[in-house]
């Protein structure tokens, strides 16, 4: 069996439709003539607000500069010397403290004190000394034991008061000097204490700030950042706007648009066709024992029988369809078929 013979299929736009789609391909070739739009022309990115400039360099600059170096020197010299035991007396000092000596001898107060006591002493023997003298003189002239144990009896007299005095000025001192020594100590080392607590909220206090000024800077560039973002956003609209109304212009205008295809058939596959179409054989001249059922699209629904089959089938009658939808139906050796995927 020879081949088939070459179809040829051919379909056109309908007549209203092709000035439209003449206009949209026109145009689609000028656009594509004319290139791809050029990337967004303007700075995609925010620099630095002046502000942020300013606090990033006024922290660097402090951070870098003299004053943290010697304000961290300082803090460590403090915090060694505290865990060294360190006090505001000098070691001689220290030590007498811890011993509980007060030192009396030459240059210091207590010396002076005590000098004036002894002058107090031997002006109160002169004072006394004359009277006893008399006493003597009226009582056995010439002298004798008695007034030697009278003047005795003053200068005892006057050195136990003298005792006494530098007695309870020692006393006194030391204790006077204890109460108030070591209250000076702690409160020397509670400064201390204090000045090392409160080195890190000084050493960041100006970062604070220069942090406070960085953030108005943030806000600042965001907001410039935001009118790049919409500029950006603006052009890309502006650039895209002929693709975009072309796009759109041609989806309206869309449809089968038409073309050319071919086809040559070998023998094996037109038989094979020709027996699938014979399935879908719809004229009503093949078939019998036709009953109407019901509506499809507008259409009769009908049970039959082929004129070669008793066996019963559901369908539609090819010439009722070919009057709804011509292009639906097709004929083969002078009996019309449906193609029910064109239905």
């Amino acid at each position: 069996m020879a081949g088939g013979t070459t179809a040829t299929t051919r379909t056109e736009p309908w007549t209203e439709q092709k000035p439209y789609l003449q206009t949209g391909f026109k145009e689609a070739g000028r656009l594509y003539g004319q290139g791809v739009p050029d990337y967004y022309p303007g700075a995609t990115l925010a620099g630095f607000d002046p502000s942020q400039t300013a606090a990033q360099q006024a922290m660097l600059g402090y951070a870098m500069g003299p004053r943290p170096a010697a304000l961290q020197a300082g803090a460590e010299n403090v915090t060694l010397g505290q865990m060294a035991g360190a006090t505001p007396f000098s070691d001689t000092q220290m030590s007498d403290l811890l011993a509980g000596n007060v030192r009396t001898g030459a240059g210091t107060p207590y010396a002076a004190m005590a000098n004036v006591y002894g002058q107090q002493y031997l002006s109160e023997i002169a004072k006394n000394m004359p009277a006893v003298r008399q006493q003597m003189v009226e009582y056995q002239p010439g002298g004798g034991s008695r007034g030697d144990i009278a003047q005795a009896n003053i200068v005892n007299a006057a050195s136990k008061n003298l005792a006494q005095n530098l007695a309870g000025m020692y006393s006194g001192a030391y204790e006077q000097a204890q109460a108030q020594r070591f209250p000076a100590a702690q409160m020397q080392l509670g400064q201390r204490a204090a000045g090392q607590a409160a080195y890190p909220s000084i050493m960041g206090a100006p970062m604070s700030m220069y942090e406070a000024v960085g953030d108005v800077g943030a806000q600042r560039r965001a907001m410039t950042q935001e009118a790049i973002n919409q500029a950006q956003q603006k052009y890309g609209y502006e650039a895209q706007a002929p693709q975009t109304a072309l796009s759109q212009y041609m989806a309206n205008i869309s449809g089968d648009y038409g073309g050319t295809s071919k086809s040559t058939p070998s023998a094996l596959s037109s038989l094979g066709q020709i027996i699938g179409i014979m399935g879908a054989i719809s004229d009503v001249r093949a078939k019998e024992n036709i009953t109407p059922v019901g509506k499809y699209k507008g259409m009769n629904v009908y049970d039959f029988n082929y004129k070669w089959s008793p066996e019963r089938h559901r369908g539609l009658m090819a010439q009722e369809v070919e009057q709804v939808k011509p292009e639906a139906v097709g004929d083969i050796n002078g009996l019309k078929y449906i193609d029910y995927g064109k239905v």
